[in-house]
């Protein structure tokens, strides 16, 4: 899991998203002509003659902090991300030559964080000897717009990349440059044992990125007041207890009234699609708020999408002792997540910590049911006898009949019952088989399928279809 970090660092809309999709091949973060979109550091993991690292892309740097709060914590985040890098891209444009910010860069980079001690000075200055920093010029689309690269010799590093993040041209060698300035391997690599992926989501201002840092122990992600903070979706590395662990921060997921906004729906898309790739989601509430209708559009996009959900209670420092216990929220927010029932509730406080130890353990017990295998002859009994005790209605004279049920292969739990006729289960009695194979099988905070197929279409390979 310990892979070597590539951080990438610039100015304001020198290209740095632009790039960072190039390199880990996909369309992670958000490129738009409006400088400033990227807030937070953005992780991705990158693969080259077949070593994999991870990239970082970073929020712009123009180290005025003074004229805005918001804006020195987001600088603080790069900073953070240039000390935690193996290798650093300083990414300029070409086209526009250097400026006063990209000398005043450089010179950041030089002697770390002016807030820094002596040691993380000389640990900077290392880093430079042994030349772990490149500077890449992008933009450099053509032979004519070359013409400014000389200026960059002035910052007094190694010869500059001339590169093209948007059409690719000079990327490669790029990446041969990092990877040589990389520390070598150690030891054998890691078993590749899939990490389980947990989403955090919720609507704007829950304490989504400060649970994110009570759950790191870090300020790895950038927490304001200010509603909307977080755009892209940030992915972060973790072991617990052994088990590697996937944290993703996303955005929040407004009222469809507030989603016009370009940005806002970039977000909105990426939040979903983060959720699709995870195992389980953690819907972020706030305890001091209660319940919107925006909480309940995010337990029924995780139910729409078959994962596992944890219904995350937080801010219970705003509310009286008595309303933070898991008792008081289970009772309380059961009408409101009448269709989400199977969903445990852990109310924390990401600013107090309180509740925080316990979250993780049972993030991780909602993946493991999700894995539950019901052994065929064991799930035939339960519904079997499920059948037998409350007998399914008739309708038009006809009774729903049970022929064979078994486990389908597939990421959600699913139930395939080979029936009479598949129109006869009524939505009631439909609750009420889930109802018992929960109780027999557990499936703890995971939504559960049950497909209906015709007894007369049933085939051997059938049951590990849905």
């Amino acid at each position: 899991m310990a892979r070597p970090i590539v951080a990438i660092v610039g100015r304001p809309n020198v290209g740095k998203s632009t790039l960072f999709n190039r390199m880990i091949g996909q369309r992670k973060a958000i490129v738009d002509a409006q400088a400033g979109l990227t807030r937070d550091r953005l992780y991705g993991v990158a693969e080259w003659r077949g070593r994999e690292f991870t990239v970082v892309d970073t929020a712009g740097l123009d180290l005025d902090g003074a004229k805005d709060s918001s804006r020195a914590a987001i600088e603080a985040q790069t900073k953070i991300a240039i000390d935690q890098a193996d290798v650093i891209v300083f990414l300029v444009d070409v086209r526009q030559g250097l400026t006063p910010i990209d000398r005043d860069i450089a010179r950041m980079l030089r002697t770390s964080s002016p807030h820094a001690g002596k040691s993380a000075r000389r640990e900077a200055a290392a880093r430079i000897e042994r030349r772990n920093l490149i500077v890449a010029a992008n933009k450099a689309d053509t032979p004519n717009e070359r013409h400014l690269a000389h200026e960059l010799l002035e910052l007094g590093f190694d010869e500059p990349s001339l590169i093209s993040a948007q059409h690719g041209l000079g990327v490669g060698e790029l990446l041969d440059r990092a990877l040589d300035a990389l520390p070598p391997p150690e030891g054998a690599p890691a078993p590749g044992e899939k990490a389980d992926r947990l989403a955090i989501m919720g609507r704007p201002n829950v304490g989504k990125s400060s649970l994110l840092n009570a759950l790191l122990g870090d300020e790895r992600a950038l927490v304001s007041p200010t509603p909307g903070t977080t755009r892209d979706p940030i992915d972060t590395e973790l072991i617990f207890d052994g088990v590697p662990v996937v944290l993703v921060d996303t955005a929040g997921i407004r009222r469809k009234s507030s989603s016009r906004d370009r940005l806002e729906r970039y977000s909105l898309l990426r939040g979903i699609h983060a959720m699709e790739r995870s195992d389980v989601v953690l819907l972020v509430i706030d305890a001091s708020a209660g319940v919107l209708a925006q909480d309940q559009h995010v337990a029924g996009y995780a139910l729409e999408a078959g994962k596992g959900l944890v219904i995350v209670v937080n801010k219970i420092d705003l509310v009286e002792p008595a309303m933070r216990k898991p008792a008081h929220w289970r009772k309380a927010l059961a009408p409101d997540f009448k269709f989400a029932a199977y969903a445990p509730v852990a109310p924390v406080s990401a600013k107090t910590r309180e509740g925080i130890g316990a979250l993780m353990p049972v993030a991780l017990e909602v993946v493991g049911q999700r894995r539950i295998k019901m052994p065929p002859n064991e799930l035939n009994r339960v519904l079997r006898e499920a059948f037998l005790q409350h007998p399914p209605p008739t309708f038009k004279g006809r009774r729903l009949k049970l022929t064979y049920a078994t486990q389908a292969s597939d990421e959600t739990p699913t139930v395939v019952m080979f029936v009479n006729d598949t129109g006869l289960l009524h939505f009631s009695y439909r609750r009420y088989l889930e109802k018992k194979i929960r109780e027999r099988f557990g499936l703890i905070g995971n939504p559960l399928k049950l497909v209906l197929r015709s007894e007369e279409g049933r085939r051997p390979r059938a049951r590990a279809s849905k």
